[in-house]
């Protein structure tokens, strides 16, 4: 006996179907045209459903990495980040007081390297240059007056022997003032001495090593998501204090995610990577998705003996909000027996979206211009191969089913065929070997 529920599933999917088909009428009630193709016979892997549960391709407790107090709090459970979004901001005025104290010594090591690089202003070297003029001339001065008295002292004797030394003395000393102010000339025409700069290089670096430090420690004390989600739960508030590695956030990233079933030992050995599968959601109206397997992980449960595989599936958003949550019930059909005689359909003529998955079967018609009947076909999906995809229910191979115009049929209407598709699909990946990634039925 038929339940009350499915009565209604059946109902509100027929007035689906009546409403669509309604609206899409051609002007003057002709036939509408649509696209066919014929249903064949293949070789398929054979299928089997486990039961999984829907996860985050990525989850991350975010904590704190320095001590501090949260001055800012701007998530709430259920928001939507974005990588490098803010979590939490930690209180940060005495680091950055300490930056820029830090950051002005940083300047002025910078400067005077700039000096020492840039070596003596000509103005300095012509300063040097005159100086040593200058000593030169009283140099020789001081020489011609030496040499003077030391003759008077020798021949007339009519300066003391005080007198000639006193001249002797002020000679030497200003030969020697020549040579300070000579060397003093040199040094400012070579400038500074490499070593001088190398040691201004390294305090340079020193000081720019404790400014990144102090700047390391700011960016710290901002606490970010590093992937795109959502947040799932919150470990403190703003005002509270948190100590290094306590958690602030939890994020999950779900735009993506990952269905895992736990597969038995003996179908494990069909999977492949890449391998396409089908998913079931009860939470959405036993909706059909399509992923593919992404890994099987290599360690069996000791007790059940199964193994975990992962089917990655793109997430869908209604008003923003993704569909596909982490910890739903689903259901996965996976490719994971030999090859068996199937009858398999193009993927655009299964129309999604009621209780079950549905094809319009157009009986009588061959070729372009054929007109036939529309009649709905119920049935159960299979193993995928290529664009083509097994089914079982009332429809045999050599059927024509509708690929294009289908959306809008509603059982028993009359349709005119516009094209035929009768290209043969190709053969299916034989265990072992890994199929190319078909399209998506139509979800309608």
């Amino acid at each position: 006996m038929t339940s009350p529920i499915a009565l209604r599933s059946t109902a509100v999917f027929a007035a689906t179907l009546l409403v669509h088909s309604a609206a899409a009428q051609p002007p003057g009630g002709g036939a509408p045209s649509v696209v066919v193709a014929p249903a064949i016979e293949q070789s398929v892997a054979a299928t089997q459903t486990f039961v999984g549960t829907v996860q985050p391709v990525r989850r991350a407790t975010i904590g704190s990495a320095v001590n501090g107090r949260v001055v800012e709090f701007p998530i709430e459970e259920g928001d939507r980040v974005e990588a490098k979004q803010t979590l939490a901001q930690l209180l940060t005025e005495t680091i950055e007081l300490e930056l820029a104290a830090a950051e002005a010594e940083l300047e002025l090591r910078r400067q005077r390297l700039a000096e020492l690089r840039n070596g003596s202003r000509p103005e300095e070297i012509e300063q040097a240059r005159a100086r040593m003029a200058a000593a030169d001339a009283r140099r020789e001065f001081a020489e011609a007056r030496r040499q003077r008295a030391d003759a008077v002292y020798r021949q007339e004797r009519i300066i003391s022997e005080d007198e000639r030394d006193e001249a002797v003395a002020l000679s030497i000393e200003a030969q020697e003032a020549y040579l300070e102010t000579k060397a003093a000339y040199a040094l400012a025409v070579a400038g500074p001495r490499v070593e001088t700069i190398a040691q201004a290089e390294a305090e340079l670096a020193g000081q720019e090593a404790v400014v990144q430090r102090l700047r390391d420690q700011i960016s710290k004390h901002t606490i970010i998501a590093r992937f795109a989600g959502y947040v799932v739960a919150e470990h403190t508030e703003e005002g509270e204090w948190v100590n290094s590695g306590d958690p602030v956030a939890e994020v999950v990233a779900i735009d993506e995610v990952e269905v895992v079933a736990q597969v038995t030992e003996g179908n494990v050995p069909f999977l492949r990577p890449g391998a396409e599968a089908l998913v079931r959601l009860a939470a959405l109206g036993q909706r059909t998705l399509t992923g593919e397997v992404a890994v099987t992980i290599p360690q069996a449960d000791s007790r059940s003996r199964t193994f975990p595989v992962k089917v990655r599936v793109k997430n869908e958003f209604v008003d923003s909000r993704p569909v596909l949550l982490p910890g739903m019930l689903a259901r996965v059909t996976l490719p994971v027996g030999v090859q068996q005689r199937a009858v398999l359909v193009p993927k655009d003529a299964v129309v999604l979206g009621g209780s079950s998955p549905v094809v319009f079967v157009v009986g009588g018609v061959r070729a372009e211009g054929d007109q036939g009947e529309a009649r709905l076909a119920p049935v159960e999906l299979g193993a995928a191969s290529g664009s083509r995809i097994a089914v079982t229910g009332q429809l045999a191979a050599g059927e024509m089913v509708v690929t294009e115009g289908n959306e809008r049929l509603r059982p028993g209407q009359a349709v005119r065929v516009l094209r035929v598709d009768d290209k043969p699909a190709p053969q299916a990946a034989a265990p072992g070997r890994q199929a190319a990634t078909p399209s998506e039925p139509n979800a309608r």
